[in-house]
């Protein structure tokens, strides 16, 4: 009798409860998992975790298990790029990130047959409330209070109210979405700004622009938050021009790649101080260069790209994998498929 049995590899550490879970998505699939051989999670949700210092044998025992999988959980930890070679029965990849196109770029990934479908919509929570917390920390003036805290100095203020101040937010997917709804139940008019050409119907926001006609809308807000997937057309969007546009005093709010701002001129505008703050979750070179600027800008937030990591995200990421095993059994287009024409 042929076995038909769909061979799901687990590439990098997740819960027993959550590998249970997909062992019983259906009965054909046999879960390929070995913790052992797995990097060790540094935190919750950890998806790149320390390499362990594995035997021979081990590490044959690894390669085994990539030879018969079909499907993989994430990438192979050892060596991505050759996933194509030493996974020859290998069809799909299920990522644990949102923005892989860089990755596939890099590793040569995007130029084989695999399939890839993304993590995009399990992080847009947390990361929703990481925009809100950077608009109102600057509203409230978060840095003078904790200098002032320092000083032991009491000084009545007035601050600013997040309620009835105007946000572009570029990036209207799964990162945007839950972005526009937080920030439009904060009181917050949200104008979206997304690829031209598209039509948009997306909950909290109030008004549309096209991504490269943002020029007319950037005088008018009080806060740019930027959502989208790094592409050749987003790399390098916003500069000293963009940043020029914007009220003084705005803030500017990035969980999309470093790569979609020019850091030096960021770094120009909150120096000069026409850029109010900036709350930053990822940056041109990750880790930030212990020399950098950011670190010591008492108007800007450094979050180490973490804002998207939650304890709960591995239950998310299994919810959606769980739906594409049966999707991808019973023949149905996947979730998050990731098109390698537009590069997300």
């Amino acid at each position: 009798m042929a076995d038909d049995r769909l061979r799901v590899l687990i590439a990098s550490p997740l819960e027993p409860q959550h590998v249970a879970r997909i062992a019983a998505a259906d009965p054909r699939v046999s879960v390929l998992y070995e913790p052992g051989l797995l990097p060790v999670p540094r935190y919750a949700a950890d998806h790149t975790g320390v390499p362990r210092q594995l035997s021979p044998a081990e590490l044959g025992a690894w390669a085994g298990l990539r030879r018969q999988a079909d499907v993989s959980f994430d990438f192979d930890w050892q060596a991505p790029a050759d996933m194509a070679a030493n996974c020859p029965r290998l069809r799909w990849v299920q990522a644990t990130s949102a923005g892989i196109g860089g990755f596939l770029d890099r590793t040569g990934l995007s130029g084989t047959a695999l399939v890839f479908t993304t993590a995009a919509g399990v992080h847009g929570v947390p990361l929703a409330e990481f925009t809100l917390l950077g608009l109102l920390y600057f509203a409230k003036c978060m840095p003078a209070l904790g200098s002032a805290k320092a000083a032991r100095h009491w000084q009545r203020y007035a601050a600013r109210q997040v309620a009835s101040s105007r946000a572009l937010l570029v990036g209207l997917g799964g990162a945007g979405r839950p972005v526009a709804r937080l920030l439009a139940a904060a009181g917050v008019e949200v104008c979206g700004a997304g690829r031209p050409g598209h039509r948009y119907d997306v909950p909290g926001v109030a008004s549309y622009v096209a991504s490269d006609q943002i020029h007319r809308v950037l005088p008018d807000v009080d806060a740019l938050v930027l959502a989208c997937p790094l592409t050749e057309q987003t790399r390098g969007l916003i500069g000293a021009a963009e940043l020029a546009l914007l009220r003084p005093g705005s803030v500017l709010v990035n969980i999309s790649r470093g790569p979609v701002v020019d850091q030096e001129a960021l770094i120009g505008a909150l120096r000069s101080g026409h850029l109010g703050g900036a709350c930053l979750d990822v940056f041109t070179t990750e880790p930030l260069p212990p020399g950098s600027p950011l670190w010591e800008m008492p108007n800007v937030i450094v979050s180490p790209h973490s804002a998207a990591t939650v304890a709960a995200e591995n239950g998310l990421l299994t919810d959606l994998f769980v739906d594409n095993l049966r999707r991808w059994l019973a023949g149905r287009p996947l979730r998050n498929t990731y098109d390698r024409a537009a590069g997300y």
